[in-house]
């Protein structure tokens, strides 16, 4: 399956403000990005660097006044989201050293606050997939999807005690409870396709049975079509804009497409790929948030459009 995502972020600072961007997905081992064009107005000169996580990050001082980021991808995934109600739980002392980090409690996950919660939740459950599988459950019956509830300082308890948050809050809460059973969870956030409304969306994964699985605690049925920007112990590691002086985002434009049902991608991935043309989307999926009152600037004219090669 592949995919043809694009995300334009357009956004106000009163001043310079140093900023770092993860709006690029990298290929890996469920995708392969065939072609990539990241833009942004006005210009600005930058650097990329990989982080601790393994995400693409995008380093510039973002001007005082508008500035808009456009990214557009074309990705190959998985049409099918993998499974195995038989993967067991993977003893610590065999898990990757990469996986380690991922059973610490972080900023949103408490995981050494919910280690009674979560033995009750898996109770009679086998352990690895089974458990993973009956938190998502838990998460889907006792907390409802709603928008307005949660903000930046809202962690997984917080969640918990509101009975109510967005797919960030959902991911927080489940990923915890994997990691006071000591089942590793990472925060993932990227692109669903068909998900209504559209928007970027966040998920998690656990590692059972020695590898990574891809859980989705707001979704009734596990959907492949999944574009994945970055991983992270929770939403702190995975911003798709960091900014470090004021900044506000005015306007937030996500579209995901299908761009061509062919096979997935399965082997080695060519050293360099090649950009191909995106076929007429038979499906599109579109958001656009709404633009609060944002001060009056005048927007720099100068433009560029930059290529950035695939990872």
């Amino acid at each position: 399956m592949r995919l043809h995502t694009r995300n334009t972020i357009t956004f106000y600072c009163p001043v310079e403000c140093p900023t770092v961007a993860m709006l690029r997905p990298r290929s890996g081992s469920a995708q392969w990005v065939v072609a990539q064009a990241y833009d942004m107005d006005p210009w600005v000169a930058g650097t990329e660097y990989v982080d601790v996580y393994g995400n693409l990050c995008q380093r510039f001082t973002s001007p005082a006044g508008f500035s808009t980021i456009t990214v557009e991808t074309e990705v190959e995934v998985d049409e099918h989201a993998a499974a195995d109600l038989t993967a067991p739980c993977t003893p610590v002392a065999e898990l990757p050293d990469d996986a380690l980090i991922y059973l610490l409690p972080s900023r949103y996950c408490p995981a050494d606050l919910m280690c009674g919660l979560a033995e009750k939740i898996v109770a009679g459950c086998a352990p690895g997939y089974p458990q993973v599988a009956a938190i998502c459950t838990w998460v889907r019956k006792h907390i409802e999807y709603r928008y307005g509830v949660s903000d930046h300082s809202t962690d997984a308890l917080q969640t918990i005690k509101d009975k109510a948050g967005v797919c960030r809050d959902f991911s927080h809460v489940a990923a915890s409870m994997c990691r006071a059973l000591q089942i590793p969870a990472r925060f993932v956030t990227g692109y669903l396709y068909e998900l209504d409304p559209m928007d970027m969306h966040a998920w998690f994964e656990a590692f059972v049975g020695g590898r990574w699985y891809t859980f989705d605690a707001t979704q009734k049925t596990l959907r492949a079509g999944r574009v994945v920007v970055a991983y992270g112990r929770d939403a702190a590691d995975v911003a798709f804009l960091s900014n470090y002086a004021p900044m506000e985002i005015s306007v937030m434009d996500v579209e995901v497409r299908l761009a061509d049902p062919g096979p997935v991608h399965i082997g080695a991935l060519p050293e360099h790929p090649v950009a191909e043309a995106a076929a007429p989307a038979p499906a599109k999926a579109r958001a656009k948030r709404a633009r609060p009152a944002v001060p009056r600037a005048v927007k720099a004219k100068a433009k560029a459009t930059t290529r950035i090669k695939p990872a």
